[in-house]
């Protein structure tokens, strides 16, 4: 078990690069296996989901190659079309490998993903799209066996837009001759970088990034090189820090239209933030008014991967604010943490309302989840006295280093 241990009180100062995106690469990977010879991922951050994913790409026959920051995957060799359990329990972005699979041996099986207790995220969507490209689909005794022999392209229709069953439709569809059309595909930014890198490597995708993806079939894809797009959840952690600490920082390569509803409810509430290019520069000296209502929503609304974060930094700011988590039920798991630390907070229905308090305080948490995790470090940072986060390894699934980067900022945390 990982711990964290944070003095709280100290302003923000510095800069910090912000790393490629943990959403963006995993579907990046997936998909290489559909590519021919060797792909090479560039400034493809090591979180602890992004090696997990190689991992199960090496089970299945790659050849993984690492210079610095940059993977390589070698995909002549691949021979196996299922994952293994043990793989899927630990990452839930496995499922990503049924589109990819399905293309390249027109099967697959992989067993229910795992990751993050955040509540239900069923995958019916995913299986509903696959079976409109007339997948054969069989569930039973804990895996899902799929059969795509007699697939063909059509129009699929989603009944929510959904990030991973966008892209495991767009990824199944590559190779079918003709036409695919999406409907109610998920917007985010993330889904039209797996559109670019597909394309970069001789896919023909349009659409990516608004709501309906047009998918013309080709025959093959080939060796290339891409760089994925930066993290926009750790570029919002760091400043709703910003927000927190108080403090005047600089975050770079980061595409602010990525956070345009996070940025315009910190202006509201007192932040000063100027966007560049590839830039965010952000200066808040004061303790910052509460947002009255928040709601997260797929994008371009407020994203959930930002909600414990943005509920962390309601606790200690003027006035009362309700926020409402609409996509998953359970991810209100840090309140009883921050209970102990003095906020006040309480939760009705899908609700949480937070009322400011002047001082949060230390104590001994437990992070049980990835963003949640985030979160408690964020109160830490505001803390009297000390801070130990237990279990930080599930921060560690879509933060590398959030130690290193957050001391660049002028934060006392160590790892012990």
């Amino acid at each position: 078990m990982e711990t964290l241990f944070i003095k709280g009180g100290r302003r923000l100062e510095g800069s910090v690069e912000i790393s490629t995106a943990k959403n963006a690469i995993l579907p990046i990977l997936a998909a290489s296996i559909m590519c021919d010879g060797c792909v090479k991922i560039i400034k493809c951050t090591r979180y602890l989901d992004v090696d997990n994913m190689l991992k199960i790409l090496e089970d299945i026959g790659c050849e993984i190659a690492f210079d610095k920051d940059d993977v390589y995957i070698k995909t002549g060799n691949l021979h196996k079309s299922y994952i293994k359990d043990e793989f899927s329990k630990k990452v839930r972005s496995s499922i990503f490998m049924l589109g990819p699979m399905l293309s390249r041996f027109k099967c697959a099986k992989v067993a229910y993903p795992g990751g993050c207790n955040i509540g239900s995220r069923p995958i019916d969507l995913h299986l509903k799209g696959l079976r409109m490209l007339n997948v054969k689909i069989e569930e039973r005794h804990g895996y899902i066996y799929c059969d795509g022999r007699n697939m063909k392209p059509n129009i699929v229709h989603l009944d929510f837009p959904s990030v991973g069953a966008t892209e495991n439709v767009m990824m199944a569809s590559i190779f079918l001759k003709g036409f695919t059309t999406i409907y109610n595909a998920a917007c985010e930014p993330e889904i039209e970088d797996l559109q670019n890198f597909l394309n970069a490597m001789g896919a023909k995708i349009s659409g990516g990034g608004t709501s309906t993806i047009v998918v013309e079939g080709v025959e093959r894809l080939y060796s290339g090189e891409y760089t994925p797009i930066s993290d926009r959840i750790i570029a919002g952690t760091y400043m709703i820090a910003c927000a927190m600490a108080q403090g005047n920082i600089r975050l770079t390569n980061v595409i602010p239209e990525h956070n345009l509803s996070l940025i315009s409810n910190l202006k509201q509430s007192g932040c000063r933030i100027k966007m560049l290019t590839n830039e965010v520069q952000m200066f808040c000296n004061k303790r910052i008014s509460a947002v009255p209502k928040i709601e997260t929503q797929v994008f371009p609304g407020f994203p959930t991967d930002l909600q414990n974060q943005m509920l962390v930094l309601q606790t200690i700011s003027r006035g009362t604010s309700i926020i409402t988590e609409n996509l998953f039920e359970t991810r209100f798991k840090i309140v009883n943490e921050l209970l102990k630390m003095g906020a006040d907070i309480t939760i009705h229905n899908k609700s949480a309302i937070v009322r400011g308090v002047s001082q949060l305080y230390g104590a001994n948490v437990t992070a049980s989840d990835l963003r949640g995790g985030a979160g408690l470090i964020l109160a830490g940072l505001v803390a009297q006295g000390y801070t130990t986060i237990s279990e930080a390894e599930h921060i560690d699934r879509g933060y590398k280093n959030i130690e290193s980067d957050l001391c660049k900022l002028n934060v006392d945390i160590k790892r012990l």
